[in-house]
């Protein structure tokens, strides 16, 4: 019989990004194998984040919004309203999942649901994220530790896309940038983003059970 994993799932709104990442690391250090896995989606206002491997050149004039240096893995990308950002807080052994595994998880649920919504789209082995011909809608940026993942998914919907010209897009010079909108998708946040995290939490439940299946050892799940 199938079970279910237990996540739970926070929409925290509009909030700061300082905060919100010094919040996913505190809940990462502070927990052990019987905590339950969180998914938070929410919104940032205007703000720059550049990642480890991240080059300040490739920050071209920030203007008025603020860069944030950060310790997630990947380039610098921008994040404003009107993009949904989805952080999965997951302990991935209890999902029979390595970091490719998951990268590839979730890519894989940003293209099946922009599928539902009559967009063909499609990762880059070069450069992670999620492209429709050669626009970038979703970002994709991670840290992993002790077993655990934070930082995750940024997806365009309806939002300003001029900051994204003020940036090397993922370090790339020259990339597009796309949303939702611009595709003529009408959705709002909220639309997007419960129908992500419904569709990212039954692509988890399905990776938890195929690991039951196969035995991978899964027996720190919270019940």
């Amino acid at each position: 019989m199938s079970e279910q994993p237990l996540i739970h799932i926070k929409a925290l709104g509009q909030v700061e990004y300082a905060p919100t990442w010094k919040a996913m690391r505190q809940f990462t250090d502070e927990r052990d194998k019987a905590t339950p896995d969180e998914i938070w989606w929410l919104e940032h206002p205007p703000v720059f984040t550049l990642g480890q491997a991240g080059r300040i050149e490739h920050v071209l004039a920030p203007g008025d919004i603020p860069v944030v240096k950060t310790d997630r893995g990947g380039q610098v990308t921008y994040h404003g309203p009107g993009q949904v950002v989805i952080y999965p807080l997951l302990q991935l052994k209890r999902y029979g999942l390595g970091a490719r595994g998951y990268v590839t998880l979730l890519e894989q649920t940003v293209v099946n649901w922009l599928a539902g919504q009559g967009i063909a789209a499609a990762p880059r082995a070069d450069a992670p994220g999620v492209y429709v011909d050669s626009a970038k809608i979703a970002a994709l940026g991670l840290r992993i530790r002790r077993g655990c993942s934070y930082h995750g998914l940024a997806i365009n919907v309806d939002m300003n896309l001029e900051p994204f010209t003020r940036i090397n897009p993922c370090g790339y010079p020259d990339m597009a940038v796309t949303d939702l909108a611009a595709l003529n998708v009408s959705k709002t946040p909220e639309q997007a983003a419960t129908e992500l995290v419904s569709m990212l939490y039954a692509a988890l439940s399905f990776a938890s059970n195929a690991a039951n299946r196969s035995g991978v050892p899964t027996s720190d799940q919270a019940p």
